[in-house]
């Protein structure tokens, strides 16, 4: 039988509720990203209608990953962490797994940490949100070829920082203060590193139509520095459409969005090289397609992070 490595989940804002794991491996963590005084919609059950049900939190927000050297069993893996959590006082509220949860849309509604961090095969994850007085968390576990991968994001609402974060340069004319621009740039960083994608929520495109409206687009701007100061990074640009017409038809549609989004970024300075673009059609929507605000919702594109394959050990 394997050995077992315990790990404390050190460094959390408040140490006298920091949870303390068993894993049935040996553990690595590979990423943690804590953000004081943030909001996060914890998902309480699986995706239904279009979207998946949420409960607001708000506090310090911790991500936390590790990557396990073994290919445990998800539901073996999932019930040994559950049963520690209960031990420790935690009440489960809702936990599901792959098809039961939503597959690919319930996952892509999770604010995860990419690749290599954190891996979930989209045939097989589990997930689980607890709660314990005023804390919440959420457990997400999944697995590939020759490992397994955990992520814990944890809120608490009574957390308080260590030490004040530390001071953005500030880039403003006025030289006054830290620039909106500088303070804009590191939470597009954070929010797209936290979860992996994000909605590029400023384009808009007319229904039927590939080409971007005109006007400003601040997360062409984000983006395209974001990419310019992590110069590993490489992104996917997914297009999406509202579910008028054929699906063939949307799904050109939708490639050429990602496509306008992509010659937008190059004229900003990006390096085409480390940007796809790629278009799924109406096959993800985010909203109804009832009514025209859920459509036009749905006309959008996304970035992803993206990272080479997991690789072994």
């Amino acid at each position: 039988m394997m050995r077992w490595l315990t790990l404390l989940l050190a460094g959390l804002a408040a140490p006298a509720n920091a949870q303390t794991f068993s894993f049935p491996a040996p553990a690595t963590e590979t990423a943690r990203i804590s953000e004081p005084a943030a909001s996060y919609r914890v998902p309480v059950g699986p995706w239904m209608d279009g979207a998946v049900p949420t409960r607001l939190a708000e506090g310090t927000v911790e991500h936390i990953a590790w990557r396990l050297a073994a290919p445990l069993a998800t539901l073996d893996l999932m019930n040994a962490l559950r049963g520690q959590l209960e031990a420790d006082g935690w009440t489960v509220e809702f936990t599901c797994e792959t098809a039961a949860c939503g597959g690919y849309d319930f996952r892509y509604a999770l604010s995860l940490l990419t690749e290599p961090d954190m891996h979930v095969d989209l045939g097989d994850f589990r997930y689980l949100t607890a709660e314990k007085g005023p804390l919440l968390l959420s457990l997400t576990v999944s697995r590939a070829e020759v490992a397994a991968f955990v992520q814990l994001t944890r809120i608490d609402p009574e957390a308080v920082p260590d030490a004040a974060p530390a001071a953005i340069p500030d880039t403003a004319a006025s030289g006054i203060g830290p620039s909106a621009a500088a303070a804009d740039a590191l939470s597009f960083a954070a929010r797209l590193e936290g979860a992996g994608s994000l909605v590029l929520d400023d384009l808009v495109f007319a229904s039927g139509a590939a080409d971007l409206a005109g006007g400003d687009t601040p997360s062409l701007r984000a983006l395209a520095g974001y990419l310019a100061a992590h110069r590993e990074a490489r992104v996917a640009l997914v297009g999406h459409t509202d579910a008028s017409g054929a699906l063939a038809g949307n799904i050109t549609l939708s490639k050429a969005r990602a496509q306008a989004v992509r010659k937008a970024l190059v004229a900003l300075g990006a390096d085409a090289g480390r940007i796809e673009a790629e278009g799924v059609g109406y096959l993800a929507p985010r909203a109804s397609n009832l009514a025209e605000e859920g459509r036009t919702k749905n006309r959008r594109v996304e970035v992803m992070l993206t990272a080479p394959r997991i690789a072994g050990p």
